[in-house]
């Protein structure tokens, strides 16, 4: 009986001593992102400034790797035929544990920071979802767990993954099919929101592809009964797709850009293109509306007698939430506290609101509850989904912009150049590396995580939905 006692004893002994280790650890690192605070800043300024589109993220992308090397990371340039693409590493043996960075921008939106539609530069591009804040965050996570690990205070390793493009292209796709996510043992994710949680829901499935339509040339006026138009064409084919909405499930969104709808008004255009995007939350219905709205090219072409081409550019799998790891997550969302704003901050959001006919509720930095994860969670895509196919990933979502704010907008462009998205961004980072010592340190969790994932795929065997070759660099 002694013996059981001194047993259980020694091992309460042991987990007090992890616990406080732990404790420790999570101070520290909380500490080093305060340290890195004003380099942080900087860098997410400087990415905001350049504001890059997919695959031309070319200062967004060095930016981030001269940060990595001066902070002792080995980087790895240009992976996956992707020039902007890149892993930073720090340390060995196991465990592996990933955090993903994206640094991309949005056509078209550019913008002051200032709480009214004034563009910085007229059609130029802006962050629009945040992604200067996004990678930056992740890489000083990454940073604060590298000089844990230099230290000897943990043992592993970390990957920082540089992802471009994940607006259009959907970057990551490439890195998987290129086995670089293959190795870990868990991820870590974050996106830039109108509220702080535990991410525990997953995202919708999506498929792009192109659609061409080649006619003959004439004269719109003088002989047009010479001409097929590709212009018909695509008229035709836009109005089959608006009137099939009405027969998709409410869980499907269908999209498309008419990329070239001719070029002048008096001649026959024989040549037409859009851009064409179908969603579902689940890959299987995605797979099923797009076969159909495929077929229905065919359909205007035969309609307007000219050829047709359809092209894949790419498709992405939705999200496979992680509960283990999301509660993880909260334990350290609500440790870190809610975000504080300032009266100019405040003032700074219900500005903003009211400029994108929002109610003026102001900015929300608070912890939300873990959610129960929803079975068809409407809301956008992410090649995040596609990492979560081939690792455990754990998420989160922080504020940088006030409550409603309309995302790929102006709006969120000019709160992730000031210091709402400044506050959102070091918060995060902190939060991050939390998880990540948990990961690192906790042995139990990291099965759990390993378990849910295992259990959430299933027997499925991933593939990524790509055509052969490269990513289409240069393309538009």
């Amino acid at each position: 009986m002694k013996k059981l006692i001194y047993v259980l004893t020694a091992i309460g002994m042991l987990f007090s001593v992890q616990a406080q280790n732990k404790k420790t650890l999570k101070k520290g690192v909380i500490q080093d992102v305060e340290t890195q605070k004003k380099e942080l800043i900087e860098i997410s300024d400087t990415i905001w400034g350049a504001a890059e589109i997919a695959f031309q993220e070319t200062v967004s992308s060095e930016t981030l790797i001269a940060y990595a090397r001066a902070n002792g990371f080995e980087v790895e340039v240009g992976v996956a035929e992707t020039p902007t693409a890149f892993v930073a590493t720090y340390g060995s043996g196991k465990p592996v544990i990933g955090i993903l960075g994206e640094f991309d921008a949005l056509p078209g939106i550019s913008q002051k920071t200032v709480p009214n539609k004034t563009p910085l530069k007229a059609g130029a591009a802006g962050h629009g979802c945040g992604h200067n804040l996004f990678g930056t965050a992740s890489l000083g996570a990454a940073v604060a767990i590298k000089n844990k690990i230099a230290s000897g205070e943990l043992k592993g390793t970390v990957k920082f993954f540089g992802t471009p493009a994940e607006e259009k292209f959907f970057g990551k796709l490439w890195m998987a099919r290129a086995g670089l996510f293959d190795d870990l043992d868990a991820c870590v994710d974050w996106h830039p929101a109108d509220h702080t949680e535990a991410d525990v829901q997953s995202t919708l499935a999506l498929v792009d592809f192109k659609v061409e339509f080649f006619g003959q040339t004439a004269h719109a006026s003088a002989d047009p009964w010479n001409g097929r138009s590709a212009s018909d064409a695509l008229e035709l084919y836009t109005h089959g797709i608006n009137s099939y909405r009405e027969h998709v499930k409410p869980t499907v969104r269908i999209h498309y850009h008419i990329q070239d709808g001719g070029q002048v008004v008096n001649v026959v255009p024989d040549y037409s293109r859009l851009w064409v995007r179908v969603r579902d939350t689940k890959r299987e219905g995605m797979n099923e509306v797009y076969k159909q709205v495929v077929k229905m090219a065919e359909g205007a072409a035969i309609l307007a007698n000219v050829d047709y081409e359809v092209n894949l550019i790419s498709g992405i799998h939705e999200v496979l939430p992680n509960r283990a790891g999301g509660a993880a997550i909260q334990k350290n969302l609500e440790q870190l506290g809610a975000i504080d704003y300032t009266d100019e901050e405040q003032d700074f959001a219900y500005k903003i609101q009211e400029a994108t006919f929002k109610p003026k509720i102001g900015i929300d930095g608070s912890i939300s509850p873990l959610k129960a994860t929803e079975e068809h969670p409407m809301g956008g895509s992410t090649d995040v989904g596609d990492v979560s196919f081939l690792v455990p990933v754990v998420r989160l979502g922080v504020t940088t912009a006030p409550k409603g704010t309309p995302w790929h907008s102006w709006a969120v462009v000019a709160c992730g150049g000031m210091s709402i998205g400044h506050k959102g961004m070091v918060y995060a980072a902190k939060a991050l590396s939390m998880t990540m010592v948990d990961l690192f340190t906790d042995k139990a969790l990291l099965e759990s995580v390993k378990e849910e994932f295992k259990i959430r795929k299933g027997d499925y065997q991933y593939e990524p939905l790509l055509p052969p070759g490269p990513p289409p660099l240069g393309q538009e």
